[in-house]
């Protein structure tokens, strides 16, 4: 028992390290700026960038209420939105010049959000192969 208690809180754990990821910078832009997930989503010009955004925040949150709400079943789901979403997001950094200059050197360019995002993913996956 305490071991499926301990790879639930694994899971749980990695999704929300991917929410705080996404709610800090995530990659450096031109002159130094740098924006949180927030600053990839725009509904007046919505492509690629905002839907990869929307999908990480929504599969990573989707993560923790179901991890919470001990919904199992839902956990690979929310996993799998939120990585798509990534996918996606990567994928749109070449539908837009200003993205271009980073996606051509995106790990160049990554700050702490992109890292933490990535190792919530790779812990929230963990989690659920040990709970195996």
């Amino acid at each position: 028992m305490a071991k499926k208690n301990l790879s639930i809180s694994i899971y749980l754990i990695g999704m929300a390290i991917t929410v705080i990821g996404f709610c800090m910078p995530m990659f450096t832009g031109v002159f130094g700026s740098s924006g949180n997930g927030f600053k990839f989503i725009n509904f007046d010009n919505s492509g690629f960038v905002t839907i990869g955004a929307l999908l990480i925040i929504a599969g990573a949150i989707a993560g923790v209420v179901v991890s919470l709400l001990g919904m199992q079943q839902f956990e690979w789901i929310a996993l799998a939105v939120s990585v798509v979403g990534g996918i996606v997001l990567v994928v749109g950094f070449n539908d837009n010049a200003i993205y271009k200059a980073i996606g051509k050197n995106m790990i160049k360019h990554a700050t702490v959000g992109f890292w933490m995002i990535v190792v919530g993913w790779v812990v929230a996956v963990v989690g659920k192969v040990l709970k195996k």
